[in-house]
């Protein structure tokens, strides 16, 4: 075989179908985000504003955050050392996951390097805790749970997004007496949309199935101490597992999972995804428990208030043009264009013409014919940057002679 032929085939069909991903070098400043500074192609730097990070909150620069990471950082140096399991779990390591459970209402948490790894590992391992299991999975479940659901070896049932009743019909198929888990998210952040919660748990409380929650997108974000969608519904107390990141809202890096001590310590006992991974840094962990309990507090909430407003603004504004708003009142901002080369061209002339920065969405992400621009905005973006995105925006839109509609569902 011409390996190299064969390479070169792969990466040009991606080029051909308007798919091929570029990183942009960019560089964030302390105490500037969401400006940052973007090293051209030639060389040259221009000062950009980021549009698609997932920092919803500004967290990552937050002085509560930086000071708990610096301290951490002289007290024990760079990494853990080691696995959990050997000599790779620390004071910061227990502080956090005591945090997070706190923070859901639950008995424990576990960290892991991801939420990607957090729901990979903890899916995979479920049939060997509960011989017999079936999944239903949501059919628009992120990647993250996919994959473990792809890797778990049992039955699995894809009920069709947000379908109850679709779920309900796969439910009632199957054997009364068989475990069961549903898995779905609160929020999907493709679309913006929310799960529905309470209903699922209803489904699982009449054909007594447990239930997998990932609000990675939600932590942080929704509900008086950040503890998610769930908790804003005052539901957290009906979700057995949660799945959530410590990468976005919160500012910092990893993934982790709450429950009750005896699920949690099964999967601590038997997900190889947990297990033989080195542990986060001690500083990371330090600074990610900093900014959960920052977020638990009246500040964390005027943050996400400010976020939803500015959220809000910018949906107003950019539907005041026509533009074809996904809106379905998350504070993620989705903007369809509906074919990868002019999503990627729009995305390529925000950033060269007008320094905004915002990255194209395109298969298999989201479905062909979807693409998309997905805004971000936070509470540190002000009325100037909002200003002036919805300006570039509307040029643009017009230069490319894209269709405008009032809103796409």
């Amino acid at each position: 075989m011409d390996y190299s032929a064969a390479l070169d085939q792969a990466i040009g069909k991606l080029h051909e179908e308007g798919r091929y991903r570029t990183f942009i070098d960019i560089e964030r400043r302390k105490g500037a985000y969401p400006q940052a500074v973007w090293t051209r192609p030639d060389g040259t730097e221009t000062e950009i504003t980021v549009w698609c990070g997932n920092d919803y909150l500004g967290m990552g620069q937050h002085p509560a955050v930086l000071k708990a990471m610096h301290e951490a950082l002289d007290a024990t140096g760079a990494g853990s050392g080691g696995t959990r399991n050997i000599s790779g779990t620390t004071v910061y390591h227990k502080e956090l996951e005591a945090e997070l459970a706190d923070l859901h209402g639950k008995e424990a948490a576990l960290v892991f390097s991801s939420a990607y790894i957090a729901n990979d590992a903890t899916l995979s391992t479920l049939r060997k805790l509960f011989p017999g299991l079936i999944i239903y999975s949501d059919a628009l479940n992120h990647a993250s749970m996919i994959e473990g659901i792809k890797r778990f070896d049992g039955a699995k049932r894809i009920f069709r997004h947000n379908d109850v009743a679709h779920l309900r019909e796969l439910l009632a198929a199957d054997d009364p007496a068989a475990p069961k888990l549903i898995a779905f998210e609160s929020i999907y952040s493709m679309d913006g949309d929310f799960g529905p919660i309470a209903q699922i748990c209803d489904l699982a409380d009449e054909f007594n199935a447990l239930t997998y929650l990932d609000e990675v997108h939600a932590v942080g974000m929704y509900g008086p101490r950040g503890g998610g969608v769930a908790e804003r519904d005052g539901l957290s107390d009906r979700i057995d597992i949660f799945n959530g990141t410590l990468g976005k809202a919160f500012g910092v890096f990893g993934g982790y999972i709450a429950a009750s001590a005896k699920m949690v310590d099964a999967i601590r006992s038997y997900a190889p995804g947990f297990i033989f991974t080195t542990s986060i840094p001690p500083a990371v962990a330090a600074g990610a428990a900093a900014s959960i309990a920052f977020l638990k507090t009246p500040a964390g909430q005027e943050l996400r208030d400010k976020q939803q407003l500015h959220a809000r603004i910018l949906k107003m504004r950019l539907r005041g043009l026509g533009m074809p708003i996904m809106d379905h009142g998350s504070h993620i901002v989705p903007v369809h264009v509906g074919h990868p080369v002019h999503c990627k061209a729009l995305s390529d002339m925000l950033l060269s013409q007008f320094g905004i920065y915002v990255q194209p969405i395109n298969f298999p992400t989201v479905p062909r014919g979807t693409e998309r621009l997905r805004f971000t905005p936070s509470p540190v973006h002000d009325a100037r940057q909002i200003d002036s995105l919805v300006r570039a925006m509307d040029n643009l839109w017009s230069q490319c002679k894209l269709n405008r509609s009032v809103a796409v569902a």
